[in-house]
């Protein structure tokens, strides 16, 4: 999933248009990008994309597995709003360090560096790694379609989500999620012993199932875990985890 596509929204009620549609707050794009979501009605992710400032534009920087998904339904959601949507070859370039003139911080966190829409080259970086350590997930491998809850998935510590800005598509799920329920289950860093594809299920040491391993990199990895079995020594295949709970 690391490849992107870039999409365009032009047209007068672009900004009004997204911000009754995504999780995050529109408006601040004045400070830069902004990472957000579009949820169903019943508060379950669909995708996840950065919205870039581009002058009279606002550019969608999406996986490009959910690209043609996600400008499809921003397509049905138009109505009679005043916006085109279409596709670019703009590239989208990351990287770590002094971040220069055109690239953009990553709102996600600050270990993540830079991303730039401009055609320079992109950094060789252990990606993986570095959303392990800091519990990023990514998206189609954490971030599953029609599965996943934004809250589970660590959208609140990473800027993803607006709890003042107003209705969104999912907005009650996910307030509710947030103001009346404990979260039973969500993501969770785990040490690995060994190795198992992303998606193999997690059962804790008396065989109940406890969740779903993910990503792993340099004995670290991310899952998706009921926080009330993750305790003790769990397995996900042949590999043996441990919850840093």
């Amino acid at each position: 999933m690391s490849a992107r596509t870039v999409l365009k929204i032009t047209g007068e009620d672009r900004v009004d248009f997204l911000q009754n549609l995504v999780t995050n707050d529109v408006e601040r794009l004045k400070d830069g990008l902004v990472w957000t979501a579009l949820l169903t009605p019943q508060g379950k992710y669909l995708a996840d994309f950065f919205l870039v400032p581009s002058g009279d534009a606002i550019l969608i920087d999406v996986a490009t597995a959910l690209a043609d998904g996600l400008q499809k339904r921003l397509t049905m959601y138009r109505l009679r709003a005043a916006v085109q949507i279409e596709a670019t070859d703009t590239t989208v370039s990351r990287g770590l360090g002094t971040r220069s003139q055109g690239a953009f911080a990553d709102p996600r966190h600050t270990a993540l560096g830079w991303r730039a829409y401009d055609g320079r080259p992109s950094q060789d970086v252990n990606w993986d790694e570095l959303r392990i350590k800091h519990m990023i997930p990514a998206s189609g491998i954490e971030l599953i379609p029609d599965e996943s809850y934004p809250l589970e998935m660590n959208f609140e510590a990473l800027n993803g989500v607006d709890f003042r800005k107003g209705c969104y598509v999912g907005q009650e799920v996910t307030a509710r999620m947030k103001h009346k329920t404990e979260l039973r289950k969500g993501l969770a860093q785990v040490t690995v012993t060994g190795a198992a594809a992303p998606g193999t299920a997690v059962v804790t040491d008396d065989g109940k199932a406890a969740g779903v391993l993910f990503t792993q990199s340099g004995g670290l990895g991310l899952a998706h875990l009921r926080f009330d079995r993750a305790t003790g020594t769990m397995t996900a295949g042949e590999a043996k985890l441990i919850a840093k709970m």
